[in-house]
Formats: C-alpha cells, sequence, structure tokens
C-alpha cells in the first residue's frame, strides 16, 4: 500500500495532503526517511573526489527532502492538533531524531570535508552566501560536539537523547494538565461577566460536552475571565489552576523534568568547553555573553518595578474602596486595573471588543502587508490538518511568492500560546522552494455562527505572528538553512514586534476597527483612547516578563540547581518582585525554556528585539509616516529578505545606520524617567 507522505504530492503549492495522511503512516513514513537520508548523508561523507562547496555543503542542504516532507506534516499536527495517537508517536519519534542527527553531526569523515574546505575557504570563489553558509555549517557541527572523541561524544549523544525525551515529555505533561482542567459555572456565576467572555465560556462547555459554560486553561478565555469575573473566589481558583500548570504532582508534574534538564544542559556546556550553558548559547546571539544579558534586563527592571509598585498602592485602594480587607493578590491585579483602565481613560473593553473582530483584523494585516512590501492575499480551498485551518496564496504582481495559513481557536488538542512555523522554507539552491507558512493563535472560538471578536492584546498577537509570517514569506536568500526566522534568537522577534506597531497607526484601526453589528468605524473619541491607553499596565506587564527572562538566565549561567523552585523563588526575591505579580510563565509550564532548547537562556530576546523594534518604528515616524515606501523597501532589503544571511547586527545596522539604546524602549514602554 502507498505511503501518501512518501508519494510526490500533487496538492496546490505542494501543501501536505493532510486528507490521505492517517496516524498510521507516519511511524513507517519516517522509518524509510531516515534510511533514505542516511544513505544521503553517506554519500556525502563518502565521496572520493575532493571536498568542494558544491559536492559537500550544497549537498548537505539538498538531503533529507523526504524527511522534510514526513517532519513538516507530522509536527503540523503535533503541535495544533494532537490526540493520543500523535502524542505516542512524538515520544517515539524525539530519541530517534535525536540519535539520527547526533550521529550526523557525529560523522568523522563528513566533518573532515567541512574542516578541509573551512581551512582551505579563500581557495575557493565563494559569494558572500555561500562564505556565510559554509561558517554556520562548520559552527553548527563543532557546537553539536563535531569535534568531540571517545567517551565524550558518547556521552554528548545520550545527553541530545535524553533532551530530546524530556522537551516532549514537558510538553505532553503541560498540554495534559490545560485540557484535563475546566471551572464548570452556573448561570449565577456569569454575573458581570460581558458577553464576550460569557460566549466563549459556553462554546467551550458545548466542545468539551459540559452541561452548561466553563473556564478553561486557554489564555484567551481564563485572562478575560480574571479581568471581569466579580467572583473574587473563582478568580482565585482559576488563577491557582493557571499558574499551577506543571506542578501538580503525579505522571503531569513537570519539576523534576526541569531539575534534569538543567543538569544536562549544564553538562553538555562543558562538555564543549564552556563556563556554564548561557556562556555556550549566547555565543551566537546578538547579545554574545550572560552579562550584556543581564545588563539589560537589570536597565528595564528598576523603572519597571518602581511603576509596578505605585500601581499595586492604587489597585489596592480601589479594592479597599470597595470593603475588600487585605492586600492586593495576584488573581485580583487585573480585576483591578480593569477599573482603573476605565476610570482614567474611560475605555471600557467591552465596548471596544466589538470593534475588534478577527475577519477585520486579519483584513487589517493583510492591507498592511500590501501597502509596505505590495503583497496579496487569495483565498485557497485546500484540505488542511484542522476545518479552523485556511489558507492563502500570497504574490506581488501575480508572482507566487508563498501560502499562508491561518489557525486560529483555542482547542484541547492545540497547546497554549501562539507561534509561527514553516511547513517548507524559501530557498533557491539545491532547487527553487516558496514557503509554507503558518501561524497558530489560541483565540476564544464564538458559538456556531457568530463572529469571533479579539481583546486588543488578542489583536496585537494577530498582527505579531503575522510580522513573524513575513520574515518567512519576504525571505529571498539561496539556501534554505539560512532562509526566513533562521536568525539569531535575539533577533528573530524584531519582524514581529515591529508590525505589532501597525495596529496601532491610527488609519488602520479607523478602517478596520468596524463595530460587528453597525459596521460603523470606531468613534473618534475611542480610537484616541484606545492609542493614549496603549501603554496602560506596563509596570506589571514589564515586571511578570523581566522575572521569568531573569529566572531563565539565572538558572543557565551557573550551577545547575538542585531544586529548581527554590532556585527561582532566590532569584525572584533577590529582585525585590512585587508580591501581587507572578513571573509570567513559571518554572513548570515555561515551555519556551523547557519544552526544547529554542529560548533556553534567550527568553530575554524578546525585550533585546523590543530595543531595536522601537527604533526601527521611529525610522518611518521620522521619514513621513507608517507607510513610507523607501523605508518599507529597506526594510524588506536589509532584514525580512535576508534570514540570516549575515550577522544580525550588520543587517540592522544596514537599515538603521547604528544600534540603538534602551531608551527607546523605555521611551515605548512608558517607562522612560
Amino acid at each position: 500500500m502507498n505511503n501518501p507522505l512518501l508519494e510526490p504530492w500533487s496538492t496546490p503549492f505542494g501543501i501536505p495532503p493532510f486528507a490521505e495522511i492517517s496516524d498510521e503512516d507516519y511511524a513507517p513514513a519516517l522509518e524509510t526517511a531516515l534510511i533514505e537520508h542516511d544513505a544521503e548523508i553517506a554519500a556525502i561523507a563518502e565521496n572520493p573526489a575532493a571536498p568542494a562547496f558544491e559536492n559537500t555543503i550544497v549537498a548537505l542542504e539538498g538531503a533529507g527532502a523526504a524527511l522534510d516532507k514526513v517532519l513538516s506534516a507530522f509536527f503540523a499536527v503535533a503541535g495544533a492538533d494532537t490526540n493520543p495517537k500523535r502524542q505516542e508517536l512524538q515520544r517515539d519519534f524525539s530519541p530517534k531524531l535525536s540519535a539520527h542527527f547526533s550521529g550526523i553531526y557525529a560523522n568523522a569523515a563528513l566533518f573532515a570535508r567541512i574542516e578541509a574546505l573551512w581551512q582551505t575557504r579563500e581557495e575557493h570563489d565563494l559569494g558572500p552566501e555561500e562564505q556565510r553558509l559554509l561558517k554556520l555549517t562548520r559552527r553548527g557541527f563543532v557546537r553539536a560536539g563535531a569535534a568531540l572523541k571517545g567517551s565524550d561524544a558518547d556521552r554528548m549523544r545520550e545527553i541530545k537523547s535524553r533532551l530530546s525525551v524530556l522537551g516532549t515529555a514537558f510538553t505532553q505533561n503541560l498540554l495534559a494538565d490545560e485540557a484535563g482542567w475546566q471551572m464548570e459555572l452556573s448561570e449565577d456565576d456569569l454575573t458581570g461577566l460581558p458577553d464576550f467572555v460569557k460566549a466563549p465560556a459556553r462554546a467551550a462547555g458545548e466542545e468539551r460536552g459540559a452541561d452548561g459554560p466553563v473556564i478553561t486553561l486557554s489564555r484567551s478565555l481564563i485572562v478575560p475571565f480574571l479581568q471581569f469575573s466579580a467572583r473574587r473566589d473563582l478568580r482565585e481558583r482559576a488563577w491557582r489552576a493557571w499558574t499551577s500548570r506543571g506542578a501538580n504532582g503525579g505522571e503531569t508534574d513537570n519539576r523534576e523534568i526541569a531539575r534534569e534538564v538543567l543538569a544536562l544542559r549544564e553538562e553538555r556546556a562543558k562538555l564543549l568547553g564552556y563556563d556554564s550553558f548561557a556562556a555556550y548559547k549566547l555565543e551566537t546571539e546578538m547579545a554574545g555573553t550572560p552579562a550584556a544579558v543581564r545588563d539589560l534586563l537589570t536597565a528595564v527592571w528598576e523603572p519597571a518595578k518602581a511603576q509596578a509598585l505605585a500601581d499595586q498602592d492604587a489597585l489596592a485602594a480601589l479594592m479597599q474602596d470597595e470593603g475588600v480587607n487585605g492586600p492586593l493578590q495576584p488573581w485580583d491585579w487585573r480585576y483591578y486595573a480593569e477599573k482603573r483602565r476605565k476610570a482614567e481613560h474611560d475605555l471600557d473593553e467591552t465596548a471596544l471588543k466589538p470593534y475588534l473582530q478577527l475577519e477585520r483584523m486579519i483584513e487589517a494585516a493583510f492591507d498592511c502587508a500590501n501597502r509596505l512590501f505590495g503583497l496579496e492575499f487569495k483565498p485557497l480551498d485546500v484540505d488542511l490538518y484542522h476545518p479552523d485551518c485556511r489558507a492563502w496564496e500570497v504574490t506581488r504582481h501575480g508572482q507566487h511568492l508563498a501560502v499562508f495559513v491561518g489557525d486560529y481557536f483555542a482547542r484541547a488538542s492545540k497547546r497554549s500560546g501562539a507561534w509561527c512555523s514553516a511547513m517548507r522554507m524559501q530557498a533557491k539552491r539545491p532547487e527553487v522552494k516558496t514557503p509554507i507558512v503558518v501561524n497558530v493563535c489560541n483565540f476564544a472560538k464564538p458559538s456556531k455562527g457568530a463572529p469571533a471578536l479579539l481583546s486588543y492584546d488578542d489583536a496585537r498577537t494577530l498582527f505579531h505572528e503575522f510580522g513573524h509570517a513575513l520574515h518567512q514569506i519576504l525571505s529571498d536568500v539561496e539556501f534554505g538553512s539560512m532562509a526566513g526566522t533562521s536568525v539569531a534568537r535575539d533577533f528573530v522577534e524584531l519582524p514581529s514586534q515591529l508590525y505589532e506597531h501597525w495596529l496601532e497607526v491610527p488609519e488602520v484601526l479607523k478602517s478596520y476597527a468596524t463595530h460587528v453589528e453597525t459596521g460603523e468605524p470606531m468613534p473618534q473619541e475611542m480610537l484616541d483612547k484606545v492609542l493614549k491607553a496603549a501603554n496602560f499596565d506596563q509596570g506589571f506587564q514589564t515586571v511578570e516578563y523581566v522575572a521569568s527572562a531573569m529566572v531563565d538566565l539565572e538558572f543557565h549561567d551557573g550551577p545547575p540547581p538542585a531544586d529548581p523552585m527554590a532556585r527561582q523563588a532566590e532569584i525572584l526575591q533577590g529582585m525585590g518582585m512585587p508580591e501581587a505579580i507572578a513571573m509570567r510563565h513559571a518554572t513548570p509550564h515555561f515551555a519556551h525554556v523547557f519544552a526544547g532548547d529554542g529560548y533556553s537562556s534567550g527568553y530575554y530576546s524578546y525585550m533585546w528585539s523590543e530595543v531595536m523594534d522601537a527604533d526601527a518604528f521611529a525610522a518611518f515616524e521620522e521619514a513621513g509616516g507608517a507607510f513610507h515606501a523607501a523605508m518599507a523597501e529597506k526594510l524588506e532589503r536589509f532584514i525580512l529578505s535576508k534570514g540570516g544571511s549575515a550577522e544580525a547586527e550588520d543587517l540592522y545596522v544596514s537599515f538603521r545606520g547604528k544600534m540603538p539604546g534602551v531608551d527607546a524602549l523605555l521611551k515605548g514602554r512608558g517607562l522612560a524617567a
């Protein structure tokens, strides 16, 4: 019987044929693809011809096409539409994939060819991108342990295999805790909640087979509940469930996983000759060193904490005015902050949200991309991995550039958060490939037939993830391993955070923030209030973020803690963490850091990129406006199209002329003195 994962795909633009793929196809397809990739690697390593860029580096770029197809389809469903079978497959695949790629990096003959090319690089007529790819390939092998010998090499393979297993377990435990908890509400419990909270609560209850509305641990549902529910007891119950994910004991508890991950990362770094895992990880980032990251976070922490403490006093006074005694608690903050926002800015979320329709915000993101970069989006009628997914063909001047997939609604089969991924990366060599880009969000799904309404934070998330998508869509490099978002971790958030600024452009909101019932644009008075309140509660938001980033850094910059939870508490106490604010991601559910190596020692990168995004948008304003054509062309030419084909700092300086300081960030957040 033919396996659709291994057959040529005749689908539009090579989208995986999800309608034809069953869960039973993945395991045999992976085995076949791994064998094929091994043979391709062996042919490169054992090539009798002298090492050359084409027969070694370009050949490596082209190897593994079958494996890429299998994994592109599998990881799409594993993250956004999982089930017990797919979770079982993921647990099985993780150590196999780790062993497979560890074997490639440990291939002495292959590394010898790469090293020979590197040592003789001046003798080869290599262009700038070819030189860059050779450098990155060699560096990747060295940092993966290719130069290790004997027992050290064996131990490195064991560590990476174990880390892959632990990362998968951390993710699945978190998903289990999120999917397994719900708080059923009676109609009386809904009193005071706006319709845009009650409607998705009822929809969640229907999805989960409950008798009535439920609050789940989906951020798009639990956060507005904490914001609007007058029931302090229910807010506390929901908040405790939200913040204890991964720390509930039993099989889904992530605390021991976190401890082991930190110990293995430290051992891995020491095998490679680094003082700490943070030193190893940050070597290839823009920041370069743990000290540079600590300096940034410290510079932001003090003004943010001062603002948060002042806000805490104001919120506590509001609470006491209502006759609630005792200190302000973390489950009180959002509730009283919303009351304060309404009082100080006369901005009522219940009045604002009907103007933020999902459909109109998608149109807004597309229209901004059209005005800036000439992109056009045409809906595609294709089978995807879930009925909620939608696809568009992206063109410019009639030329196909990419396929964009949007998967916007929360469901129990999807992990929490929002992310951008690529089922296929852009490339020109060794064969031309156009990207297939996916944005995944977790917005509250409305009842059948009702329009989806977003919070302002949701709308910002949509623009953020679409900024990542543009980085992929506009990629124009030679080699796929340097395409799109394949950049330094503390540079990857620049395009996404920069694109958020276009949501706040008055003419964008005026055009696309239209009332769900009347179709009327947002009134100028409300628009002014939205923009004026853009930095409201920035003390809280900055403190919860910086606390998480600092814990991540300290975990990895020094000996691994025997008890990560005790170490977390120690770090927060040393920072003077306000008692009414919790870190955004506590260790047991800190998926950015423990579900894989992506953001480990790197959660600071959002803020590092924010230093640049504030400065980059200022460049548009200085030039004459948010849609200044020459600045848009420079942004695409020097950043969005370049991927990782040059050093991140060089790309930014080419765009802006110099690197910015932290002042732009503090000003942008309203925290400047």
